[in-house]
């Protein structure tokens, strides 16, 4: 018999914060945790827009489910892209991001930030995620006990999120085999602030009840002072029943949910399409992605998602379009009607001409003759000037747009590398044949050599910056970056120990290496 998840969930605001940031979907193929972050503007908006991007994946039977989750939550970081681009007051908001999808008899796991997974399997309890964190970093390069990781001053400090600050960040990925029986825990950093691992295991070692489970972890938070806000998702495999892991017929949606399918402009995505998509399957969601389907407050603003999410719920085809061998339809035969309209065409000028000629007398009758000849030639002449004008026309747009292309990058700035030492330039790193499209703008007292390697390589192969100021501020926090001991930065909670602005990523983020803060409002 085929597996799924049986699952329960639970958050909480906390005893501090003033709205909740966090937000979590679970079901029998899919379980999400996300906590956001971005202050009292952006935490919930990311958590939200990103577990709500995810939940369609619920589902079975994908051609590539080891790259179906991976691949979809990249997608989700460029929608939170797209909202900071249409609500700039959003910049710097982000989350973490802790998902399974199990397929078949295996659960593929992707994870960023701090949020955490774990596994209680064959007696053994362990955590499964790693977290993202500058502590994390400093215990795995041997420069910190791990004993001292968790009273560490910048515990919160994350190296890796999903958000406006890395166009694709770096994701760990694992696949493991599923057993009837097994228990996993999804929770946000909230939980484990407060309730020690060894309290989780007994928890999932000895409680039937996977809501009890969830409760009383989160009442166990509640009562430690819960300074963040305390997701919990716990999950056990076991075996279907009948019919119960198969693909469902697409949702039956109202006309209203039709109307959002096919927006006539970029807008929010409708709350009642969201909602019957997520009432079609069995599931529980929580936190700020509750709150938006609630309300109607749905933070997803980019036709392209609208459109994916009503494609999927109107043809039944997974959201990604990751399906078999012979399911996509078939192509439009372009060649074939550009052809017959061309045609069509040459028939109808063909048609025109014939009662004409037919109509006419005397010289211009006769095809041989010159009013003919010249009757004939002047659909060449204009042919013949309509080549070199259309000709110089495109030339002309192209060198306007060459032209706005170089002006653009001369608003850019990025971060790199000047005799031995990091300087901004205003421009972008690239060369276009001859021309250099940057020059130095300023040059730091900062050493190359003093840098960690990580950081070096970065700057040596250039840190895009918004503007001149964010480039200064990379500047500031690759300095800081020298010493192995950073000063805390500042924060609006103990708990939160950074600014968003600057949270780098092993796979190439556009900030420099000093982190994101993990919670809520920051």
């Amino acid at each position: 018999m085929p597996l799924v998840f049986r699952f329960a969930a639970r958050s909480d605001v906390g005893r501090v914060r003033s709205k909740n940031d966090d937000s979590a979907y679970a079901g029998l193929h899919l379980a999400v945790v996300a906590d956001g972050m971005g202050g009292h503007v952006g935490g919930d908006v990311a958590s939200a827009s990103t577990v709500l991007d995810l939940a369609p994946l619920d589902a079975s039977g994908y051609a590539s489910p080891a790259t179906v989750l991976p691949d979809e939550i990249q997608n989700a970081n460029l929608i939170l892209n797209d909202l900071v681009h249409a609500s700039p007051k959003l910049a710097g908001m982000g989350t973490t991001c802790t998902a399974m999808l199990l397929a078949g008899e295996t659960i593929h796991v992707a994870h960023i930030g701090d949020s955490r997974a774990y596994r209680f399997k064959d007696d053994t309890f362990e955590q499964i995620s790693v977290d993202h964190t500058f502590v994390q970093r400093l215990v795995d390069e041997g420069r910190l006990d791990p004993s001292e990781a968790e009273s560490h001053p910048h515990k919160n400090v994350l190296m890796r999120v999903l958000g406006d600050v890395d166009a694709s960040p770096e994701l760990d990925i694992s696949a493991l085999d599923a057993a009837p029986g097994e228990r996993w825990l999804l929770c946000s950093d909230g939980l484990t602030a407060v309730v020690p691992p060894s309290v989780i295991e007994q928890k999932l070692r000895h409680r039937a009840d996977l809501q009890t489970v969830a409760d009383e972890l989160v009442e166990l938070t509640l009562s430690g002072g819960a300074p963040d806000n305390v997701t919990v998702v716990v999950l056990e495999v076991q075996q279907a029943a009948e019919g119960e892991s198969e693909a469902g017929t697409p949702a039956q949606l109202s006309e209203q949910a039709l109307a959002a399918a096919t927006p006539a402009q970029a807008g929010p995505v409708s709350a009642s399409l969201l909602r019957e998509d997520l009432e079609s399957r069995p599931h529980v969601l929580v936190g700020a992605a509750e709150l938006a389907t609630q309300t109607g407050k749905i933070p997803i603003v980019t036709r392209r998602s609208t459109q994916k999410r009503a494609a999927a719920l109107l043809t039944g085809a997974p959201a990604l379009g990751d399906q078999a061998e012979g399911t996509h339809p078939p192509r439009e035969p372009v060649a074939a009607e550009a052809g017959a309209a061309a045609t069509a065409s040459a028939d109808l000028i063909e048609g025109h001409r014939a009662p004409e000629d037919s109509t006419t007398e005397g010289p211009a009758a006769d095809p041989r003759g010159r009013e003919g000849n010249r009757e004939e030639d002047r659909p060449r002449r204009r042919r013949s000037v309509f080549i070199p004008v259309f000709t110089a026309l495109l030339a002309l747009i192209f060198a306007v747009l060459l032209l706005w292309g170089y002006l653009w990058t001369q608003t850019q700035y990025f971060v790199g590398a000047q005799d031995g030492r990091v300087a901004i330039f205003n421009g972008v790193s690239q060369r276009l044949g001859p021309i250099e499209l940057a020059h130095l703008d300023t040059e730091t007292e900062v050493s190359l050599e003093e840098l960690p390697a990580y950081s070096r390589q970065r700057v040596e192969s250039g840190l895009p910056a918004r503007d001149l100021e964010h480039a200064q501020q990379i500047v500031d926090q690759l300095e800081t970056s020298v010493d192995p001991e950073p000063t805390p930065s500042p924060s609006d909670s103990p708990s939160d120990s950074a600014s968003p602005s600057g949270s780098p990523s092993p796979s190439g983020s556009a900030t420099a290496p000093p982190a994101t803060p993990s919670g809520g409002d920051r």
